[in-house]
């Protein structure tokens, strides 16, 4: 499955220290490898069909799967109390 970025996701990189956001980068390619595998800190999100969250440390990445296109879109990357 393609891991697309959101315009949101993209800047959200950018500002995040370079080992959090390489570890989100590993972190996401494998989940898009292996997308209904089973991912620890993955959970799948109630209110956003499709929609689900990754944890790492107090960061949160917020994608979702778009079986049409075949892609894995990650639409933000931030800390916990400001991604939902």
């Amino acid at each position: 499955m393609e891991l697309l970025w959101s315009r949101a996701a993209i800047k959200d990189l950018r500002r995040m220290p370079r080992p959090v956001a390489e570890a989100f980068r590993a972190a996401l390619q494998e989940i898009a490898a292996t997308p209904f595998g089973k991912h620890p800190n993955v959970t799948a999100l109630q209110d956003f069909k499709d929609g689900f969250r990754l944890r790492r440390g107090d960061w949160r990445a917020v994608y979702r799967l778009d079986r049409d296109q075949k892609a894995l879109i990650v639409e933000r990357v931030r800390p916990r109390g400001d991604v939902y």
